[in-house]
């Protein structure tokens, strides 16, 4: 049964983008699918409100405005509007876009705020908050790094970001450094406030278990909740961002205040069209969230909890996108692996439809998604290019030189049933979240009509039955009207033009699915028809490939050169010999090896050192190797460090590597028996 349209209010969102940095592909995997699913809500008969806006609080934000000696309102400024133009450019438009700083977001997390706080799930608890005696101040997230208390690695003051990806409280890291004068921190007292995200945890149970959206949502979600919930601190030693009621010395997480800007979009839209926000985020409505997979936790868990404690409706959908790779490397704007949507594509001259189709279309929404440029300029030449806009300017051609007008004749009722169908497939797909499949299902249809123009040789009928070369010419029209509707949310600009070529005078945008069944009108004059897509050249992707190779030896040689740097400057304590000899340093073989799952930076490795079973070690090193290249290798193990466990699995051992660029294993000079000692 279709869940669209419904006479409920329906608000879709997207993850705020951070206004600290410019935008680049990996953004568009959110924004574009769901202003992809809005226009085929809207082709629904479907009302529904689009918002979004610039994230604009938290210590990035500070810390690179302190950098490029400039003011957080200064940066948020000119990376806000930097958004909202790649937006339109991309034909992505929301009904409101505003920034988490406007008086309506202060306002709205205010009266949440006090709503936990009168509700009593928000308390107040003195703890241990590093700080910086040279530099004194308290290091809230980005101005502390450590060591991460539950997998050892390096980490930043709220997340271990390179290992096991947990969430972390201020005090949690040990050993704190300041990232500003890189002096040890020390930890002093200070009172915070907590939310009681502990108590909602049947809540979350019975919620999750309903939850619209993607299953890797749902899935990644109810896994955290059965391990058990703590509660969260949602106070930061900050001057900027939304100040905690009462305090003029805290302001809020920014993770309380970010998702609230989902409320105060609304409001600001409501108020600028006479409607009421309150029907959708305190009344029977469907929110329906588009998020990148890396905050998964903060909108299902965290955020509903909040809303639930406040008394507003929790979002009836989650739809969570996979990750990105940049030809095949790990998304990494440091190392270079980035393409930028203004510098390396729009203003390269490529069409935004285009790369909307890429996207939407290159794998699942919920697979990791791999960007290259041999990849794109395939897809496009041989779907959009080759199939779709194939047939519609074949048939269009040849319709506008032999007749100048849509021929009037019937149309057959296996068209029309092709057509019915693949309304259904696509509809159904699309209500689902599977833009690939919608979008392949349409690009059949595009497919058949290019068979049904092949197969009826219009080009031989011409000369001999024009009348039932004009019955030809009519039913592929219809397909093409059909497909323009159909594409018409992928390709938005393109199809505007698509919709002109077949003597359409109604808004492409307005037109919904019932159109496509809607028998084109006789006699309809036709335009010159154009090339809608043009093929994509090899010269072309050999700039494009040269402008990514540069970026990442520019990349590589600034690492280089910072690693140099460092190694100088870094001393470390000397050590005996007795506490060299303590360490039972082996090698090992790999045996098996398999990624841990819910970490994309962790692999299980099974060792075999010599003893009766192989040892299980847990590795970062997901990013640089895959599991089966590396079985059978030869590896370096501390045998005898005290066994962790890692994203649940327990490790014991360490694989000693080194980093250039990622993790380099260490491997004997030639093959020795496992278990060899090292010393």
């Amino acid at each position: 049964m279709s869940k669209f349209p419904t006479d409920k209010p329906v608000l879709v969102t997207c993850g705020l983008p951070y206004a600290n940095g410019k935008a680049h592909i990996g953004h568009l995997r959110t924004y574009i699918p769901a202003d992809i699913y809005v226009r085929a809500l809207k082709k629904h008969g479907q009302d529904v409100t689009f918002v979004c806006g610039s994230d604009t609080h938290g210590t990035p934000i500070v810390f690179n405005a302190e950098e490029y000696n400039t003011t957080p309102e200064e940066l948020i400024k000119t990376y806000h509007k930097h958004f909202d133009d790649i937006f339109k450019s991309m034909n992505i438009y929301f009904d409101a876009f505003g920034t988490t700083d406007d008086a309506t977001n202060h306002n709205r997390t205010h009266a949440i705020v006090n709503k936990l706080i009168k509700n009593e799930y928000v308390y107040s608890k003195t703890i241990e908050i590093a700080y910086c005696p040279v530099c004194d101040r308290h290091l809230p997230d980005r101005y502390v790094k450590g060591r991460c208390p539950h997998c050892g690695e390096v980490a930043r003051g709220d997340e271990c970001d390179q290992g096991c990806g947990k969430h972390l409280e201020p005090g949690e890291l040990e050993k704190p450094v300041c990232t500003l004068c890189g002096d040890c921190a020390e930890y002093k007292e200070q009172e915070h406030y907590f939310f009681k995200l502990s108590q909602f945890q049947n809540f979350l149970q019975n919620y999750l278990k309903n939850l619209e959206g993607t299953s890797n949502a749902r899935n990644y979600a109810m896994g955290w909740v059965k391990k058990g919930l703590d509660d969260w601190c949602i106070t930061r030693n900050l001057e900027w961002g939304v100040k905690f009621p009462g305090r003029d010395d805290l302001v809020v997480y920014v993770w309380v205040d970010a998702p609230i800007g989902y409320i105060s979009f609304t409001e600001e839209w409501a108020n600028a069209n006479n409607e009421n926000w309150e029907k959708i985020w305190k009344g029977d409505s469907r929110i329906v969230h588009f998020i990148g997979g890396d905050i998964i936790y903060h909108h299902c868990i965290f955020w509903p909890s909040m809303l639930k404690g406040a008394e507003y409706t929790q979002p009836w959908s989650v739809v969570a996108s996979g990750m990105l790779k940049i030809e095949n490397k790990t998304f990494s704007k440091s190392r270079g692996y980035v393409v930028w949507v203004e510098e390396d594509y729009l203003n390269q001259g490529f069409h935004p439809d285009m790369l909307r189709y890429y996207l939407a279309t290159y794998t699942s929404h919920t697979k990791e998604l791999n960007f290259s440029w041999p990849f794109f300029q395939e897809k496009i030449n041989s779907e959009l290019v080759g199939v779709f806009g194939n047939f519609l300017y074949r048939s269009l051609l040849f319709a506008y030189k032999n007749f100048g007008h849509i021929p009037e004749d019937d149309i057959e009722s296996e068209v029309l049933d092709n057509i019915r169908y693949t309304i259904d497939e696509y509809k159904e797909a699309m209500e689902n979240y599977e833009f690939k499949k919608a979008i392949d299902t349409a690009l059949s249809l595009a497919s058949y009509g290019n068979t049904y123009f092949q197969s009826n040789e219009p080009w031989r009928l011409i000369k001999e039955d024009k009348d039932e070369c004009g019955r030809v010419i009519a039913n592929c029209i219809q397909i093409a009207k059909a497909l323009v509707i159909l594409f018409e949310p992928v390709l938005p600009e393109k199809m505007e033009d698509a919709w002109g070529q077949i003597g359409m005078t109604r808004d492409v945008h307005t037109a919904r699915y019932c159109d496509a069944t809607k028998l084109v009108e006789g006699n309809t004059k036709l335009p010159k028809p154009s090339i809608l897509f043009k093929k994509i050249e090899d010269e072309k992707i050999e700039k494009m490939e040269k402008i990514s190779s540069d970026r990442v030896k520019k990349a590589q040689e600034k690492e280089r050169k910072k690693g140099l740097r460092e190694d100088k400057m870094e001393t470390k304590e000397n050590i005996s010999f007795d506490d060299f000899s303590k360490m039972d340093i082996r090698v090992g073989k790999i045996v098996n090896a398999e990624k841990v799952e819910k970490s994309n930076k962790l692999l299980r490795l099974e060792v075999d050192l010599g003893e009766d079973d192989p040892r299980q070690v847990v590795a970062g090193i997901a990013k640089t190797h895959e599991p089966s290249a590396i079985i059978g290798s030869q590896v370096v193990v501390l045998a005898n460090m005290e066994p962790a466990k890692l994203c649940g699995v327990e490790s014991r051992g360490m694989i000693l590597a080194g980093e250039d660029n990622g993790a380099v294993l260490l491997t004997p000079e030639k093959k020795v028996v496992p278990g060899t000692k090292i010393g």
